[in-house]
């Protein structure tokens, strides 16, 4: 990766050990600056925010155990929940409980399924 982008001009990092010593394992940043910052709290809020979507994903894969098996569900289940999941935090609650509603209404129309699920069958 180091070899497509340029050599950083420094590195800011907080004071764990593991960094210098993964420092020291490529050559290319043997003259690069390493600067320590104290760990404070919400100090580094922008990088971790900037996972949330993978840590949704992560969190969501728990409890399969293969891989392959936990996409080809999420691929099938993202677009369902999200035709389900409404700005709760926007919306007065009666305006939720509404549209949550009609958007049950319209998935039992697209799914054909009756009111009482157990007689689908």
């Amino acid at each position: 990766m180091l070899r497509s982008s340029p050599v950083p001009r420094k590195i800011v990092t907080d004071q764990l050990r593991s960094y210098p010593a993964a420092k020291a394992e490529i050559p290319e940043l043997a003259n690069v600056k390493h600067v320590f910052v104290k760990a404070a709290a919400r100090l580094n809020n922008r990088a971790e925010n900037s996972h949330q979507p993978t840590r949704e994903r992560e969190r969501r894969m728990r409890g399969f155990r293969d891989p392959k098996r936990t996409q080809k569900f999420l691929s099938c289940f993202g677009p369902s929940r999200q035709h389900f999941a409404l700005k709760r935090h926007l919306l007065r609650a009666s305006l939720y409980r509404t549209q949550l509603a009609v958007r049950f209404i319209a998935w039992r129309e697209l799914t054909e399924v009756t009111h009482n699920p157990s007689y689908a069958f």
